[in-house]
């Protein structure tokens, strides 16, 4: 399985890294968006896949880095300060989030994170003296790294790809350090992780802080990308998206970001030739891939393994029947 993953990882760097030879603007921009969203949906994986927390605010998130790298670079301030400072934000503000769940789980967690949304959404949208209100924030500049400029699209899909790269081998080291296995701990068995000394409060605000961050980053780049942002990109709705990305692509699967954000940003692009019906069509495709794969779409090897495994077992229990002695 380990191989498996391996070559899956290989396959799809080499793609990513060679797609942009084959592509025009808009594809290269539709696959930046896909990047931009993997990496938010790495941070909430993190804390709904790994840590075993339920979260409907993550676009709230994904708003503050996006706002305060546009703010920043509106007041004439570098991309490479504005970035720390969206991460920061974030962690601070998931640190008060992760709050409720010291108290609360299930269904009242979720419910609470949502109404956190909402609230952060009404500040986006009424606080024109500082995010613009509906007008929105435009004309977000692009970074340069010393002379080099990124306005390009292609220039800036690769920056994006390195993100994606580096925080993505972050967080493989952390799910594999101590941190790690807490997390894990705290979503299998809380009472049993807090009675093996496991500080579960602490590793529950962190989840929360840590996938936060993921998503003020993968904000602050979404802003520098499309140049032009509106409390409307960050609603209740694109929360529900990316906690369907996660679910879809397999909540505690490390890939499961990669396929789930294709589902979630390509598969609706491609839809758009049935028009009006398109998110019919997409919820149709989403609820079906829910019954039949409820753990996401990378459990599909190891259900289908599992099924050869009950079959074989059945057809060995056919060749050797139990003695009707041993039977009673």
């Amino acid at each position: 399985m380990k191989k498996l993953h391996i070559g899956l990882f290989a396959l799809m760097l080499l793609f990513l890294v060679a797609m942009p030879t084959f592509a025009k603007n808009y594809g290269i921009h539709m696959f930046t968006t896909w990047l931009v969203f993997i990496i938010a949906t790495m941070g909430l994986n993190l804390t709904v896949g790994y840590a075993g927390q339920k979260s409907l605010g993550h676009a709230a998130f994904f708003g503050i880095g996006a706002y305060t790298v546009a703010l920043f670079l509106k007041f004439g301030l570098s991309f490479w300060l504005a970035l720390p400072v969206a991460a920061l934000n974030c962690f601070v503000v998931g640190l008060l989030v992760g709050w409720p769940a010291l108290r609360v789980q299930t269904i009242y967690l979720a419910f609470a994170t949502l109404g956190f949304n909402t609230a952060m959404w009404l500040v986006m949208r009424n606080e024109e003296w500082l995010t613009g209100g509906t007008f929105g924030i435009n004309n977000i500049a692009r970074p340069s790294i010393g002379s080099l400029s990124l306005d390009a699209n292609l220039a800036y899909y690769y920056l994006v790809l390195c993100f994606t790269l580096a925080l993505a081998l972050l967080l493989w080291g952390l799910l594999r350090s101590p941190w790690g296995k807490a997390f894990m701990a705290l979503r299998d068995n809380p009472i049993r992780a807090e009675s093996l000394g496991i500080d579960t409060r602490r590793y529950t605000l962190l989840s929360f802080a840590i996938g936060a961050v993921y998503a003020g980053l993968a904000g602050g780049l979404y802003a520098s990308q499309v140049q032009f942002i509106d409390p409307s990109l960050f609603t209740v709705g694109a929360s529900i998206m990316m906690y369907l990305i996660v679910v879809v692509g397999g909540p505690g699967y490390f890939l499961g970001p990669v396929l789930g954000s294709a589902v979630g940003v390509v598969l609706p692009e491609w839809l758009r030739f049935a028009q009006g019906w398109y998110l019919f069509v997409f919820g149709s495709a989403v609820v079906l891939l829910m019954i039949w794969l409820p753990d996401g779409l990378l459990s599909l090897p190891e259900r289908l393994r599992e099924r050869r495994q009950s079959r074989l077992a059945s057809a060995a229990r056919a060749q050797h029947p139990m003695p009707r002695g041993d039977q009673a």
